[in-house]
């Protein structure tokens, strides 16, 4: 039978989420390709720069925040139930959190379009990280509360299924999938504390004109306790996929179900308490926590080496399977031409380059060399904008016939489909990452280093080189998003019930499998409870010392944008 068949509710709730996330992505890449057209200076007539930073702000949040959050939703939702094996317990709870996500992205959306038309009172041009002194409407802020509230009632949905089922299997293993929601989830609480806090004690207020001043340090730093763990928000459903459904794509099975556990548990320990390397250059916060921070973000380099082990170890086997041999040539045998497989395998190539790049943000001393600067969104392009994004195109081939009982329609623009995005963004990061070690700030409109200007004539020939190469990246990107939607809404539309399935949602056993594994494991209580000191060590000190004077002490008024 078809999960469509087996759990129609939760199929309903997953293609509602997911219809959502792609609406999402199909504007937040439109807002995408004209910043890179307008940014470089090949094409600024489509907007002014004062509406730059409208667009700036409608991808962000539309790609990092709403398109990543449903679409999550929804594969959560399909993991829990299928591994779990019983629908959600509660219908109306699970499409009352889907209408809060719903009604928040709606408003934040507003606010930010808002900023297109100037006599409107709204207006939310404060982009992705949106602490003081720019200022938004309020609306924007209610539906960016709104959308993490929603997250949090999604989760305790999950939470409750799972509750459901340890009643009738006592003593049995929490399902890997379920796992990986579950812990995904903690850190998910713990680390957004922060951001609601920011936002419904002291920016709603502010904006509304209840408070007249906030503190930006103690805002930018509840900001930033957020903004490092939704990096990994993004990352641990990319790792749900790798590790579940990516060897079975591969034709083998997982290698270790205990590696896989015990690296999502690393991240529930340590994807919080690193804030602080984004706040290097801040005056306020002591060294020393300074230190602590980068020591924590190095140690998150630990479950990403087990996950390539592991993960390039499942992908070996089932390629061995395949008739594979040899220390390398097996790769060949790898279902290439299998849009779910090859989006996945080179989503996991990109994220290893994003590591790299990652560990030069992490670095204290080095950091200062490309901070605020155009290797910063270079960097994130590999890790959201490849990583997970990439990955949850891929696994939509998959997965979207499975909640639709349709089958994949275009397959070949399907199969192309990843191998142009991989080119779009190998070409878009690397000029970028490039421009930053040559000074180019991120977050503004104008061309720097234009190669009219002889301003700099030791990098503008270099220059004009990394631009060009932005712009076609940026192009091929759209072209490669575009070819996906066609797929996606092509498969949707399609009369269901002609043709055969050729979708087996089976997930077959690790090698090694979880009664192979320590069963403290599964002790999601002390996990949470060990997470939980661990940010008070590396926050509590520094966060006292900004309330000294007091919550509400005299800061910086608005700069409504």
């Amino acid at each position: 039978m078809a999960y469509v068949d087996d759990y129609p509710d939760a199929a309903k709730v997953v293609r509602a989420n997911f219809g959502v996330a792609f609406a999402a992505l199909s504007i937040g890449g439109i807002f995408g390709l004209i910043q890179a057209v307008h940014r470089t200076g090949f094409f600024r007539g489509l907007i002014n720069s004062t509406d730059y930073y409208t667009v700036l702000t409608g991808h962000g949040v539309l790609l990092a925040l709403v398109f990543t959050t449903f679409f999550i939703a929804g594969l959560f939702t399909w993991g829990v139930t299928n591994s779990l094996e019983r629908s959600l317990p509660n219908p109306r709870l699970t499409w009352s959190w889907f209408l809060v996500m719903l009604v928040g992205t709606i408003l934040a959306t507003v606010s930010i379009l808002g900023g297109f038309v100037p006599e409107l009172p709204l207006s939310a041009d404060v982009l992705f990280t949106f602490y003081p002194p720019l200022q938004a409407s309020p609306v924007f802020y209610v539906g960016a509360a709104l959308l993490i509230v929603g997250s949090w009632i999604a989760g305790l949905d999950w939470f409750l299924a799972y509750w459901g089922w340890r009643k009738d299997n006592d003593g049995e293993r929490i399902p890997l999938q379920t796992f990986m929601v579950l812990t995904t989830m903690i850190m998910w609480y713990v680390s957004t504390v922060g951001v609601a806090v920011e936002v419904v004690v002291f920016l709603i207020p502010w904006s509304l004109g209840l408070i007249s001043e906030v503190d930006p340090l103690l805002t930018r730093t509840l900001f930033w306790y957020f903004g490092h763990p939704v990096v990994y928000f993004w990352l641990m459903p990319a790792y749900f996929v790798w590790y579940t459904i990516l060897p079975k794509l591969a034709g083998g099975r997982l290698l270790s179900d205990t590696l896989a556990r015990v690296v999502f548990v690393l991240f529930v320990i340590l994807s919080t308490p690193v804030g602080f390397h984004h706040q290097y250059v801040d005056p306020g916060i002591p060294e020393g926590f300074k230190f602590i921070a980068m020591t924590n973000t190095m140690f998150l380099l630990l479950p990403s080496l087990l996950t390539a082990f592991t993960v390039v170890a499942s992908m070996e086997h089932g390629a061995r399977q395949r008739g594979g041999k040899g220390y390398l040539s097996w790769l060949w045998k790898l279902p290439w031409d299998n849009p779910a497989f090859s989006g996945c395998a080179l989503a996991g190539i990109m994220f290893a380059a994003g590591g790299f790049s990652g560990m030069i943000n992490a670095g204290m001393n080095i950091n200062y060399l490309i901070h605020n600067t155009l290797w910063v969104p270079g960097h994130f392009h590999l890790t959201v904008g490849t990583a997970a994004a990439l990955t949850f195109m891929a696994v939509s081939y998959w997965l979207v016939p499975q909640i639709t009982g349709k089958r994949l329609q275009h397959r070949t623009l399907a199969t192309v489909q990843p191998y142009v995005w991989f080119i779009g963004m190998t070409l878009m990061s690397n000029a970028m990452h490039r421009a930053g070690l040559a000074g180019v700030p991120r977050r503004t409109a104008e061309p720097e280093y234009n190669v009219v200007d002889a301003t700099f004539p030791n990098v503008v020939g270099g220059m004009g080189e990394m631009q060009l190469q932005i712009v076609l990246g940026g192009t091929i990107l759209f072209v490669a998003l575009s070819m996906f939607m066609t797929v996606m809404i092509g498969t949707w539309l399609a009369e269901r019930g002609r043709g055969t399935l050729s979708v087996n949602s089976h997930l077959p056993p690790a090698l090694s499998g979880p009664e192979s594994s320590p069963r403290v494991l599964d002790n999601l209580k002390l996990w949470a409870a060990i997470a939980i000191v661990l940010i008070l060590i590396a926050y509590g000190p520094p966060l006292a010392g900004m309330l000294g004077d007091g919550i509400f002490a005299p800061g910086t008024p608005g700069f409504p944008v």
